[in-house]
């Protein structure tokens, strides 16, 4: 099941129960005491900057994998760290970003020491609309000898953002990105419902894709319906990038919404009505469309407002695919707006050129 550790941060007493979830999701996936203590640290610093430069906002932790490179090649599983504000933005990000410029009431170590430590960093910043703020932490990957290994990339990335009804511990909403030779399979599955039942459905639909990622999305869709039986079932999405073709293929089950990004501007990808796992559609086909330097496909959960549509300051290819999955989720909140659902966002983006190995 989805785990996520949803912390709101209005007040500094809450920085310390960010701490604290940072430090359980490392033990979740079994990050040892050094790499914990950097995810604390850095979890401790965005909930304090926050607070001063946010007026206080909302802290994301979740578990993911950390890149898409060949089998063998990858960092493992990270704890990612996500601070969302609809704050005044920050004035002068350079500064707050030069190592050792300490926030107040911190530990001194500031967003600059922050992105040094982490071994991912980002923040996003527009003047009236809010911050966000992301950071990954993994295991080291280190040799024989004991030296770092390099980190190696893919063409393309990868990212998300789960956010559970009510703060909840389990999210009924699952995502997932899975790389099977030349081909790259993007999955988000939205448990029907939401509470552990619902991601219960929505895990199974990921453990099924990291078993059949090579199955193109109709075949897969298929192999879910059955797995997915003895659950409540989902609403599932699923789409496959082939390198080698720069095509991507998209089919869907359910009320999972999706768009992709290309030089003539954004295109609905439509799912077709049903349930995986309970009432599967007759016929189930597939579109393929054409992946360029410029491409950006967004899939989401229901719990975005169901006539969600890109903002319109564009989402930048150069940004982490999960910074972009917090804006489209921040700029599409308001108090006004009740939430219903489960929430999540997941995207996948070409790789800029100096980010690749």
């Amino acid at each position: 099941m989805t785990r996520v550790w949803d912390v709101p941060v209005h007040d500094s007493t809450r920085v310390r129960d960010v701490r604290v979830a940072a430090e359980d999701a490392a033990g979740h996936i079994g990050l040892g005491r050094d790499r914990t203590a950097v995810a604390a640290l850095v979890a401790t610093e965005l909930a304090t900057n926050l607070l001063k430069h946010g007026g206080g906002g909302q802290i994301l932790i979740d578990t993911v994998d950390a890149d898409l490179p060949e089998p063998g090649a990858g960092r493992g599983p990270a704890v990612q760290m996500a601070a969302l504000d609809h704050g005044p933005g920050i004035a002068d990000l350079p500064t707050a970003l030069r190592d050792g410029f300490s926030t107040s009431s911190s530990l001194g170590a500031g967003l600059g020491t922050c992105r040094r430590i982490a071994d991912h960093f980002e923040v996003h910043t527009v003047p009236g609309r809010g911050t966000v703020a992301l950071a990954r932490v993994h295991a080291a990957r280190r040799d024989r000898a004991g030296h770092r290994l390099p980190e190696a990339h893919a063409p393309v990335r990868a990212g998300g953002i789960n956010i559970p009804l009510a703060a909840a511990a389990y999210s009924g909403d699952a995502w997932a990105c899975v790389r099977s030779g030349d081909r790259i399979t993007l999955l988000l599955a939205d448990g029907l419902g939401h509470g552990p039942a619902a991601s219960k459905a929505s895990g199974a639909a990921v453990e099924q894709l990291r078993q059949l990622a090579h199955l193109p999305p109709p075949e897969l869709l298929g192999a879910l319906h059955t797995a997915l039986r003895d659950t409540r079932g989902a609403a599932v999405a699923v789409a496959r990038l082939d390198l080698a073709t720069e095509h991507l293929d998209f089919a869907g089950i359910g009320n999972i919404g999706a768009r992709l990004r290309s030089a003539e501007g954004w295109r609905p990808l439509l799912s077709r009505p049903g349930i995986v796992g309970a009432h599967r559609p007759a016929r189930l086909p597939q579109c393929r469309l054409p992946w360029t330097p410029d491409s950006l496909l967004v899939l989401h959960s229901d719990g975005l407002p169901s006539r969600w549509t890109p903002p319109p300051v564009d989402l930048a290819s150069s940004w982490d695919p999960a910074v972009t999955a917090a804006v489209i989720v921040r700029d599409s909140s308001s108090a006004a707006r009740p939430v219903r659902d489960d929430t999540t966002v997941a995207v996948l983006t070409p790789t800029p050129q100096d980010h690749r190995s």
